[in-house]
Order: C-alpha cells, then sequence, then structure tokens
C-alpha cells in the first residue's frame, strides 16, 4: 500500500505541474455539450430526452483525450524499464496510474456535468444522480483504458488505436449509465438496477484493468 501510495502521489504531482491533459479534456466537453444546443435547436423537451445521453457520450470521448499519456512519459524517460525489473509489481503501477487518470481527469468531468446540464434542460433533481452515476461509472473508463494505452504503447497514432480498441468496452458502461439518468429522470421507474449493473462493470474493471494492463506493458519493455 506504502508502494501504491507513492505511484499515486508521483503522477498526481505530475498532472497538477502539466495540466495540459485536464484542460483539453474539459474545454472538449465544454464545446461538445455547448454546441448541442444549438445543432439541435430550441426545443427544450428535446434536449432534456437526450440530456443524458449527451453528456455521457461527451465525457467519455473527453476522457479518451489524455489516454494515451498514461504510460508514455514513463517510458521515454525509462523508468517503467526500470520499475518492470525492480520496482513495485507493475499491476500497483498500473492501479495508481489509472487511479490518477480517474481523478484528475473523469471526476471534474463528472462534477461539471450538473452545470453543464442546465444547457441542456436536465432537471435539477437529477443531477446529483447524474454526478454519483459519472463517479462511479468513469472508473471503468480510466480501468478499462489502461489496457489500450498499455498495448499500443510503442504504436505511432496511439491515440486513434486506442479510440478503436476501448470504445466497444466502454458501451456497457454508457448504456447503463444513460439508463439510470433516464429513468431517474422519468418515474416512477427505479433507476438503481442499472446503477448497480454500472458499478459491477466498474468494479470489474477495476480488478481487470490492472492485470490485462501489466501482462502488456512486461510485453513491450522486454
Amino acid at each position: 500500500m506504502r508502494s501504491l501510495g507513492a505511484i499515486v502521489l508521483r503522477d498526481l504531482r505530475l498532472a497538477m505541474r502539466d495540466g495540459g491533459a485536464l484542460g483539453t479534456a474539459l474545454g472538449f466537453y465544454l464545446i461538445v455539450v455547448a454546441m448541442m444546443p444549438l445543432a439541435v435547436g430550441p426545443d427544450l423537451k428535446l434536449l432534456a430526452r437526450i440530456s443524458a445521453g449527451v453528456l455521457w457520450v461527451a465525457l467519455l470521448l473527453s476522457a479518451l483525450l489524455s489516454l494515451g499519456r498514461l504510460f508514455e512519459s514513463d517510458y521515454e524517460d525509462g523508468s517503467l524499464d526500470t520499475i518492470a525489473v525492480a520496482g513495485p509489481p507493475l499491476e500497483l503501477v498500473v492501479a495508481g496510474k489509472a487511479f490518477v487518470h480517474w481523478l484528475t481527469t473523469s471526476v471534474p468531468m463528472a462534477l461539471a456535468a450538473p452545470v453543464l446540464g442546465l444547457l441542456l434542460n436536465l432537471e435539477l433533481s437529477v443531477m446529483p444522480f447524474l454526478a454519483l452515476s459519472m463517479l462511479v461509472g468513469t472508473l471503468a473508463v480510466s480501468f478499462l483504458g489502461a489496457i489500450a494505452a498499455a498495448l499500443t504503447l510503442q504504436a505511432r497514432k496511439s491515440g486513434v488505436l486506442i479510440a478503436v480498441m476501448v470504445l466497444p468496452l466502454y458501451v456497457p458502461t454508457l448504456i447503463y449509465g444513460i439508463s439510470a439518468v433516464a429513468i431517474a429522470t422519468t418515474p416512477p421507474g427505479s433507476p438503481w438496477p442499472s446503477f448497480l449493473l454500472l458499478s459491477a462493470i466498474s468494479v470489474g474493471s477495476v480488478v481487470i484493468g490492472p492485470i490485462a494492463s501489466a501482462a502488456a506493458l512486461r510485453y513491450q519493455v522486454q
């Protein structure tokens, strides 16, 4: 646990020092959501119906922008080779890096989602549940995305490859995330079954993601 804490603190300092990844993701997120009312038109009922889908899709696409740099800097400066040979377990390293990606990218966007929901006529009563579902669901975004980032570490144009590889894996998260918010918006149905399935996907991703990513990284640094 001490090694995991050191990895998280180190990557947090690097993320705060850089700041570009978060700015890019938040900027893209804001642009996509802000442009949607202009594209759809002034129909407030239509905007309310599609608001959950727009916010979730925009968040997933925005989070993809920074996944390519998840292991890139450590690979370029040689520290990844050192860690693979004599450092803490790679699974622990991946878990720490994926957690920091979630904390510095997905969490700010999830917390910003209720505010952006005002642009899409989202009901105020649903906004806390929207933020909660995004906080839980985006764990899968970071931990599954780490697998694609590890597999494409030495590839050119890795951003495109990551998108192609990881977007199909995001489909269950997208379905249950949108479903939970949509049901909460239109009672009397309960959104909790969809939310629990969303949580199960995230828990499975947290378990499987570091193991699969570590195996891919060992192959990359051979």
